[in-house]
């Protein structure tokens, strides 16, 4: 089975680098993974192809060195085990509201006597039925890694109860939904969010984990890497094409170029 390269990089105290990759070309994950990223987040919470579309985009990735850390929906226990047999290395479970929550998505993720993931070994983690079940079982325990997002304030409260759960790797802060069920929608540099942070940091550091929060500028993650988050996840693919073309627009404006925009830029 392959290593996990976030927990080999995480076991040894190294921070990890994640892109998130929303496009479905299998090139984008081809390529990303053959520059060296830690993992690419796939988020298959909010958009809409299918878990087989998911598993052609994960063989893609593993060209490359990148793990893929698979985000199902909140309560997609079934779903969890289908993406780790595809092939994720890790499992970024959402919206998780307690203890009890986290530790049902640890039981789903771990094989026994960590959890009780079922077993087939006919699919691409194990590779193909070419290990003894036993020493599949014990290495699937070993390299698959669960994140637990916390995205609520009602979480937040609860973040020791949740760093706590044998099984859990990490904790994440969600600042987008935190943002929005705290009721500042978008405010990312809100003193609430801050202090979410500072909470979920202190958390991991209470219970011996690691955790992490997406950084919308490379200040922002230099200082969260300095109050001890190990995971950043830097730049999409959407966002980064976005910001492109409009660019591009700036650029070729002057030269009198016009664009039928349906969009505003943004301020």
């Amino acid at each position: 089975m392959r290593a996990s390269r976030i927990k080999t990089k995480l076991g040894r105290g190294e921070p990890v680098l994640v892109t998130t990759l929303h496009l479905i070309d299998p090139s984008v994950y081809e390529m990303v993974s053959l520059m060296g990223f830690d993992g690419i987040w796939m988020d298959m919470e909010h958009h809409t192809y299918t878990l087989q579309t998911g598993s052609e985009l994960m063989r893609a990735a593993r060209v490359g060195v990148a793990d893929i850390i698979a985000r199902p929906a909140k309560g997609e226990f079934m779903r969890m085990q289908r993406m780790l047999e595809a092939g994720a290395h890790g499992i970024m479970y959402p919206r998780c509201d307690d203890a009890e929550e986290a530790a049902e998505a640890v039981a789903w993720a771990k094989f026994a006597p960590m959890g009780r993931r079922g077993c087939d070994g006919a699919n691409p983690d194990m590779p193909y039925l070419t290990m003894p079940i036993d020493e599949y079982v014990a290495e699937a325990n070993r390299q698959t890694f669960v994140i637990i997002q916390i995205e609520s304030p009602e979480a937040l409260e609860r973040a020791d109860e949740i760093a706590a759960v044998d099984g859990v790797d990490l904790l994440l802060l969600g600042p987008g939904d935190f943002s929005i069920l705290s009721g500042i929608p978008g405010r990312m540099l809100d003193e609430r969010v801050a202090d979410a942070k500072r909470k979920i940091a202190d958390a991991a550091r209470r219970a011996g984990k690691d955790w992490g929060c997406p950084a919308m500028s490379v200040e922002q993650a230099k200082e969260m890497m300095e109050m001890g988050a190990r995971l950043i996840c830097y730049q999409a693919d959407f966002v980064m094409i976005k910001n492109g073309y409009e660019q591009v627009q700036r650029d070729m404006s002057p030269l009198g170029f016009t664009f039928d925009r349906q969009v505003d830029l943004p301020k």
